[in-house]
């Protein structure tokens, strides 16, 4: 699970960035106001949301402006309605309108991520089974959907390529087969997780014989997921996790996560979100 405390430098750096992509050599716009003129604003959501990102807002104007005060009036994880206040902001007039387009980006996007997620998670909230990401994130914006994820009721898959393996066809065929490429893994690396994906009640069964921790299912009809289920539980006591993946959309869902899988992964939690309504005006 992604925690802020662990990502405040990946936030700086994020901010930067976006703040160089925007700004350049200077928001020429904002400098047709008076450098003394103040002023305050208001930001509101358009749309029913899960609030994310508040963290990355407060960045964006610590790096524009230390004196502009933000007031929040939600919190990371909230859900909110349309018109809802979120936060007001007082300080230099030039300051907040250059600041706006960046930290607006932030949060319209953590909280559409937040947003979807939530979504998702009420779908199976009747059973147990834990709804993952995936890599299939904003380049660059990775730990920040990451740990949107988590305020939506959903959960972190792997980070990257570093942190657990997932190995998957193409791999297979490149080391082997199932049983070299797991005992390849554990050499490699032995206390990385090992999660190996498997096509066929065959495949599965040489993935508990290698001793996977987890198999991801990769497009198993519904009859075949609950065999896998019983299959893995009867052989491993319930030590082997099994992961649903491929092709998994809103009405497939729940049926899905009612065979007993312990995981669904889903790409759409990150990459098919839709950005939350956010609108900032000046009072």
């Amino acid at each position: 699970m992604i925690r802020l405390e662990d990502i405040q430098q990946q936030i700086t750096e994020s901010v930067a960035f976006a703040l160089r992509e925007d700004i350049g050599e200077g928001d020429i716009t904002a400098q047709l106001i008076p450098s003394q003129e103040q002023a305050q604003a208001r930001v509101i959501t358009r749309d029913n949301a899960v609030i994310c990102g508040i963290a990355w807002v407060n960045a964006v104007f610590k790096q524009v402006d230390e004196s502009v005060q933000l007031t929040w009036h939600v919190k990371d994880g909230d859900r909110v309605t349309p018109n809802q206040l979120l936060v007001e902001m007082t300080g230099s007039a030039r300051s907040l309108l250059t600041a706006e387009r960046s930290a607006l980006n932030y949060l319209q996007t953590l909280s559409g991520t937040a947003t979807a997620c939530h979504h998702y998670s009420e779908i199976v909230k009747s059973t147990s089974v834990k709804l993952l990401d995936t890599r299939k994130t904003i380049p660059g914006l990775r730990l920040a959907q990451k740990y949107a994820v988590t305020f939506g009721g959903c959960f972190n898959h792997r980070i990257g390529l570093y942190d657990a393996y997932l190995i998957k066809e193409n791999h297979i065929a490149a080391c082997g087969g199932i049983q070299n490429t797991i005992t390849t893994a554990r050499q490699n690396h032995p206390s990385k997780p090992v999660e190996i994906e498997v096509e066929s009640k065959n495949e599965l069964q040489q993935a508990l014989d290698a001793g996977a921790d987890i198999i991801m299912l990769d497009n198993f009809s519904l009859e075949d997921m609950r065999e896998a289920v019983l299959q893995t539980k009867n052989q491993t006591k319930g030590a082997v996790k099994l992961e649903a993946s491929g092709g998994i959309n809103e009405k497939t869902l729940l049926p899905i996560a009612q065979t007993g899988v312990d995981f669904i992964s889903i790409g759409a939690l990150t990459k098919d979100c839709k950005a939350t309504d956010l609108s900032m005006r000046f009072f």
